[in-house]
């Protein structure tokens, strides 16, 4: 994965971090592994007749010898990456990559004797940097148009050439993620997440339930934010830049991030799309707002992308705001994983074509997206009961939104859309285990102990083998349950109900029974999300009772995830709070 830095003035100070052990002594044996004129060039690593100053001047040659004013900034640096789990590449396999992208690039086409010149060092296992300047040896300026593009596509080809991790060509919809410098600063300040992230989040849920311009700024300035718009001399507005409180530069001034370069649809242009078309009323209580919400996302589910490619871009930026409108107001219960399937549905969210806002299933949801927002005060509590219909209406959702991004081959765009649908799967199942335990009566206490629940002597809590409970609860499933990789984790849901003082044999069979159990691919990961609810909601475990909320992952690699085509996601992510030797191994992400 090619990554272009910004660029500099300073080539030696960039040789010499490269060739040097780093900010925190990251850096190992650094070498060079390929030039602009191999081998005549020395490397300074294993040559004593070239210092790094000799080679940075070198490079700078043809810099100074311009007839015109040397350009400002002259240092073209771009990093490439492989992913963790790929194999290591050699010196001469890195080599080749290296030539590669500075031909693809423009900087130095091959068979160009006159182009600019350029080192690869390589100071770690996994990437390189190449390091150019921009004057070619001819005089002139390289032709640097679509570069990092074209870049992007050779490392697709040295993908499937070596063996490696296969991603997808960019289609200018990835977010903006935070720079190392904006993480840098974050934990300085003692941030949780970096402010572009906080931006991203808060300018998101404004642009999603928002129904004017007036009504959008305004919501910016009610979450804290400061917000700057940009008039055009006829005094319309054409763009706003927004700024977190305490975040300044160097020169204590604040520090604004237009919309467009927060993401792609939050320019004001495509943020103003969404309020197009009428309002719908408001509904009363909470369950009129979650069963009116629950009808429209069925009803759209089925003419998602009906309308063809562009129309079918606006339904799923639609369905994206609805579930971010949806996390806001989510009961309790399940705010941690509806807010974390906003996160990853992002992408999702946009599809890399023109999108129209004209078709039914976008409006459908627009409807539902102000139903909820309109009702935020009643819908926003921790009423599960009436909120589980509308989440299976958006599993239902999202999972035709994976199924057309995948007709249309969008690849990223449909892993998020499976990553969000198997978060959203874990909110169902959290819902019906808590409605299971607040309709639960418990049978009167029988005199003899039940099988397969005695505490033997001299047996820890984590030992304790729960079988017999699971074979005379869900005999129809016990067989599979026992030989699922989850059962640990489940069986350590059933000693905690247990210490809670209830039957782990009546809770389960009475979670089982809430919602059938046949279409999940793991019987023992969707018990495992019921039992949480079920504690959540009876508050009978000490390790579920902390806060609910769970921040979205921070910063990230924009690598995929295959999606999973049914069932529910897997148990052994921890929820909130929840101890880690309590659950079983963690889920890859």
């Amino acid at each position: 994965m090619p990554k272009k830095a910004r660029e500099g003035n300073d080539t030696s100070g960039l040789l010499h971090y490269l060739y040097g052990p780093g900010k925190r002594d990251e850096h190992t044996n650094p070498h060079m592994v390929a030039s602009w004129d191999d081998p005549y060039v020395k490397d300074p690593a294993r040559s004593p007749d070239m210092t790094i100053s000799d080679l940075a001047l070198i490079l700078d040659a043809p810099v100074y010898a311009l007839r015109r004013k040397k350009p400002p900034d002259h240092v073209y640096h771009v990093a490439v990456r492989n992913a963790p789990e790929d194999r290591l590449l050699t010196d001469e396999e890195w080599a080749r990559v290296a030539r590669e992208m500075m031909h693809a690039s423009g900087i130095a086409p091959h068979d160009d004797d006159e182009a600019c010149r350029w080192v690869a060092v390589r100071h770690a296992d996994d990437h390189i940097h190449i390091v150019a300047t921009l004057a070619r040896q001819d005089g002139r300026q390289p032709r640097l148009r679509q570069d990092i593009l074209n870049m992007h596509a050779a490392a697709r080809r040295f993908e499937i050439e070596f063996g490696l991790r296969q991603l997808t060509i960019g289609d200018k919809t990835a977010r903006k993620w935070p720079k190392t410098g904006e993480k840098e600063k974050g934990i300085r300040r003692g941030l949780s997440e970096p402010a572009r992230e906080v931006l991203q989040r808060t300018v998101r849920e404004a642009a999603a339930v928002a129904v004017s311009d007036a009504d959008f700024f305004g919501r910016l300035a009610a979450s804290g934010l400061r917000v700057k718009r940009r008039v055009a001399p006829d005094g319309n507005v054409t763009g706003y830049s927004v700024a977190l409180p305490g975040d300044r530069d160097g020169g204590q001034a604040p520090v604004w991030f237009p919309g467009t370069r927060l993401a792609p649809d939050l320019s004001l242009p495509r943020v103003r799309e969404r309020w197009s078309g009428p309002l719908v009323n408001a509904a009363v209580t909470p369950a009129d707002a979650w069963r009116a919400a629950a009808e429209r996302v069925r009803a759209a589910a089925g003419q998602l992308g009906a309308g063809g490619l562009h129309q079918g871009a606006g339904d799923v930026a639609a369905l994206g705001d609805l579930i971010v409108t949806a996390a806001v107001v989510s009961p309790y219960l399940v705010r941690s994983q509806m807010r974390m399937a906003a996160y990853e549905y992002e992408r999702a969210s946009r599809a890399p074509a023109a999108r129209q806002m004209e078709g039914q299933a976008r409006h459908l949801y627009r409807e539902s997206t102000q139903t909820l927002t309109r009702s935020a005060s009643s819908v926003g509590r921790n009423d599960t009961a009436a909120a589980l219909g509308f989440l299976v209406a958006l599993v239902t959702a999202v999972d035709a939104s994976r199924r057309w991004h995948q007709a249309q081959d969008f690849r990223v765009q449909a892993d998020a859309a499976g990553r969000a649908g198997r978060l959203l799967h874990e909110a169902v199942e959290v819902s019906v285990g808590a409605n299971a335990a607040r309709d639960y009566k418990p049978r009167p206490k029988r005199a003899g102990a039940r099988k397969g629940t005695g505490r033997r002597a001299g047996m820890t809590p984590e030992a304790r083998p729960m079988i017999g409970t699971v074979q005379e609860a869900l005999p129809a499933h016990a067989g599979e349950i026992l030989a699922d990789p989850a059962w640990p984790a489940l069986r350590a849901r059933l000693v905690e109900v247990e210490e809670a003082g209830e039957d782990p044999g009546e809770v389960l069979a009475a979670v089982a029974a809430r919602r059938e159990l046949g279409s999940a691919d793991s019987v023992a990961e969707v018990l495992v999300w019921r039992l949480y609810g079920w504690q959540r909601q009876r508050g009978s475990s000490a390790d579920v009772s902390g806060s609910d909320t769970t921040a979205a992952p921070a910063g990230g690699t924009g690598r995929t995830v295959p999606a999973r085509t049914k069932g529910t996601p897997s148990p052994t992510r921890r929820p909130p709070g929840e101890e880690q030797e309590r659950r079983g191994p963690k889920r890859g992400r």
